[in-house]
């Protein structure tokens, strides 16, 4: 049988060394051929060294492909290989060129004063971001007030960005090259240089900074009443963490209470008004799969040495509704305005899959209400509610989310199903994502025209948005996939070190080979039949079911099952487990 023909010029693999010649074995198993080269296209490497090998010939007549090695990455054991690998593999685009980071240098560091005059200046108010404690690139801010009447004025300040990187220019090409940043654990490849990312154009704490504002008056029930959009200068006051916002409002730190005393007030009225807004989308049906994401601590060298579920507080709920409001509301005023724009499109879901997940969903009592022409983001919200703070809860949140469509850039607004929404974009973070940065050039141009563009403005922007929207997604695809095979390599790594251990977890998925458990640290691996009792198993497809055929063992998605590790790779990024039966135990 002929094997596959790769269409990628370039390959990422281990080294395997012969006396005469060596072949290179892919990171991607799907290319399903090891790669020949011969001795003179060897470049020196050793045996088990990761390069990057460019294909000279296609696998023919049962032969493999043939290749040359183009660089050596290094050791898969050596420090940051594993993750140099990731972003040789994709194709990342890791340095600036030369000529774009000249370009950053020649933009000041400080703001330019000329441009106060045309905005409106807020460095008196008091405004604040709030990260992650490890954040360098600070694109928004925020201040709530209450009015008179019960009202809240909720300000989003986010920065200026399309104020330096100009359209057309170097920053702007590359920037839409890359479509967005890449966070890959202890590692960025970011969207713009830093002198803008965590310079210029950072919301750094003390500092003047152009923004964009949205101000938007929000009633008691959540309703945004009224909005405006302007050009702004802030000085931000304070630069806050997730957790110290969070122990602020718990009152559980004294020494951080203290510290931040004078600024309590902004906090619990923050937290006041994400509690409204939160009531306000949970009862239009959006959907808190609330799964928890890894978190992977590293060594100073960039080693696994611990796994744990990511810590999540209020305070990021606080800025996560904050962000979905503004969001909110840039596209509607934007979209009535028949502007060109790109929107964040989640479309509704198959009929026919929420069918399918029904099969699944039956077996551990719950059913999402649907007919047979479509479904409302309410019946799902209603099973995630009823799952809530049960063992299933994280099963059930991931079939769901397997079940949704995948959401995308488009420059048609066709709504979010994920949030309940009619309306949205992403508006709140230009330094990060292309078509963020898009929206503030249109913003701007709208802005400085007084809301009237002509129509070959229009018609431009309209044909920039369908391109730039198509090629955001594409890169936010493989931006999600490093991402996540990233933390992958780590949790495989981690588990290395855990052969032989024990671990409580719970059926993610079943399988006609196996069934895949979920640890509560997050790690997934594969119990295979003959490593889950000694007997044939069938496989119930319809239902995703086994049953032991002497024993008549059922095991469904959402049962609880304790394993053993018997394997772990990073290289393959897989984890074997095998069953621990009530007598195996120690």
């Amino acid at each position: 049988m002929e094997k596959n023909i790769i269409d990628k010029k370039q390959i990422v693999g281990t080294y395997q060394k012969s006396r005469n010649f060596g072949f290179v074995v892919p990171d991607d198993k799907k290319l399903g051929t090891d790669i020949y080269v011969s001795k003179k296209n060897a470049l020196k490497a050793k045996n088990n060294q990761k390069v990057v090998v460019e294909i000279t010939k296609q696998p023919k007549n049962g032969k493999s492909a043939e290749g040359k090695i183009i660089e050596i990455i290094g050791y898969i054991d050596q420090a940051g290989v594993d993750m140099l690998s990731l972003v040789k593999e994709y194709g990342l685009p890791y340095d600036f060129p030369v000529e774009v980071v000249k370009e950053a240098k020649k933009i000041k560091q400080e703001i330019d004063e000329n441009d106060i005059a045309n905005r409106k200046d807020l460095r008196n108010q008091e405004i604040f971001t709030i990260d992650g404690e490890d954040a360098k690139d600070l694109d928004d801010a925020v201040n709530v007030q209450k009015l008179d009447n019960g009202n809240y004025i909720l300000e989003v300040h986010i920065a200026d960005v399309s104020y330096y990187v100009k359209e057309g220019s170097l920053l702007d090409k590359e920037a839409l090259v890359r479509g967005t940043s890449v966070y890959m654990l202890n590692r960025v490849i970011p969207m713009l240089p830093t002198e803008l990312s965590n310079g210029i154009c950072s919301l750094n704490a003390g500092v003047d900074r152009f923004a964009i504002s949205c101000v938007m008056e929000i009633d008691q029930k959540g309703k945004v009443v009224s909005s405006d959009v302007f050009k702004s200068v802030i000085r931000v006051t304070e630069r806050m963490s997730y957790t110290n916002v969070q122990k602020i409002l718990d009152n559980s730190d004294k020494k951080v209470v203290k510290r931040y005393e004078k600024y309590i007030s902004h906090f619990k009225l923050m937290e006041e008004l994400a509690h409204i807004l939160k009531d306000r989308r949970s009862k239009d049906g959006s959907l808190n799969l609330d799964l928890p994401e890894t978190k992977v601590i590293l060594d100073e060298r960039g080693f696994a040495i611990d796994i744990t579920k990511y810590e999540m507080y209020f305070a990021n709920e606080i800025i996560e509704q904050f962000m979905l409001t503004a969001n909110e509301t840039i596209a509607e005023k934007f979209y009535w305005l028949e502007a060109p724009f790109i929107y964040r499109v989640h479309e509704n879901p198959d009929i026919d899959k929420v069918k399918e997940l029904n099969k699944f969903l039956f077996n551990m009592g719950y059913r999402v209400k649907c007919n047979n022409e479509e479904v409302h983001p309410t019946a799902f919200a209603h099973v995630l509610n009823e799952a809530k703070g049960k063992p299933e809860e994280r099963v059930i949140s991931n079939l769901i989310l397997r079940t949704l469509k995948v959401a995308r850039y488009e420059s048609e607004n066709k709504g979010h199903f994920g949030i309940a929404s009619k309306y949205y974009c992403h508006f709140t973070s230009p330094i990060r994502r292309y078509p963020d940065l898009f929206i503030h050039r249109i913003i701007s141009r709208y802005l400085k025209q007084s809301y009237i563009l002509s129509e070959e403005e229009k018609e431009k922007y309209s044909t920039q948005a369908t391109k730039y929207a198509e090629i955001s997604s594409e890169c936010e695809k493989i931006a999600q996939k490093v991402e996540r095979e990233s933390v992958d390599i780590k949790i495989a790594e981690y588990m290395e070190g855990h052969i032989g251990e024990e671990y409580d977890g719970i059926i993610s998925s079943i399988t006609s080979f196996g069934v895949f458990v979920e640890l509560d640290n997050t790690a997934q691996g594969l119990v295979r039949f003959d490593k889950l009792g000694d007997e044939y198993f069938i496989y119930d497809e319809n239902m995703k079911t086994l049953q032991g055929e002497k024993t008549k063992t059922m095991y469904h998605i959402g049962d609880k099952m304790r394993v053993r590790v018997i394997r772990a790779d990073k290289l393959s990024r897989q984890i074997d487990f095998e069953k621990v039966e009530q007598g195996d135990r120690p």
